[in-house]
């Protein structure tokens, strides 16, 4: 007798309609934003991203700007400002609160998607108003935190934006380790001399 044939696990099934909820298209639609900008963004490839039929779209959206509309508002109200709120209650310590954001949007790709939610923001008004409330809350949570650790209010704006500026950028640095990066940025922006 031979080896055992190897089992193979049974394919996991396609979700129904009726089991996703309108956060599921939500989120599958920050996917496509993140990895494909505001063109990737269209009915087919969202629903494709679920494993769906385009009909149970409509389950949860009348049609496709209200989903738009939708998607620009849960960037910054639900997403970020959970996120934030989160962080506020597991963290007490300032630095720590920033270090923490800063994990968070690495393994999120939160960077690649407030670059494509900027794009957006460019030709649609609902992008725009949620990208700007998106950088009134993070510059908010940033600048209270530094705040906490002894900046004065207009250095620790500063010093936020630079956080944020710098977390948006695309520079190419080969000499720089990207795995200790932001750890030296919070060390020269959050820590006073």
């Amino acid at each position: 007798m031979g080896p055992p044939l190897p089992v193979t696990p049974p394919p996991v099934p396609a979700p129904r309609a009726t089991d996703l909820t309108p956060r599921d298209w939500l989120e599958a639609g920050q996917s496509l934003l993140r990895r494909g900008g505001l063109r990737a963004l269209k009915l087919r490839p969202l629903a494709d991203e679920l494993r769906v039929s385009t009909g149970s779209f409509y389950h949860h959206f009348t049609d496709f700007d209200a989903y738009q509309g939708r998607l620009a508002t849960y960037f910054a109200e639900q997403q970020i400002g959970d996120m934030v709120a989160a962080i506020r209650r597991s963290e007490s310590e300032p630095v720590a609160r920033i270090r923490l954001l800063a994990q968070i949007v690495r393994r999120r790709g939160m960077s690649r998607l407030s670059i494509a939610m900027r794009a957006w923001a460019e030709s649609d008004p609902r992008a725009r108003a949620s990208v700007e409330r998106h950088d009134e809350i993070v510059l908010g949570f940033l600048t209270d935190c530094l705040e906490t650790v002894g900046f004065s209010h207009h250095d620790a704006m500063v010093r936020g934006y630079a956080l944020i500026s710098l977390g948006l950028s695309k520079i190419h640095a080969p000499e720089l380790d990207p795995e200790t990066l932001m750890e030296d940025m919070i060390r020269i922006l959050c820590i006073p001399a």
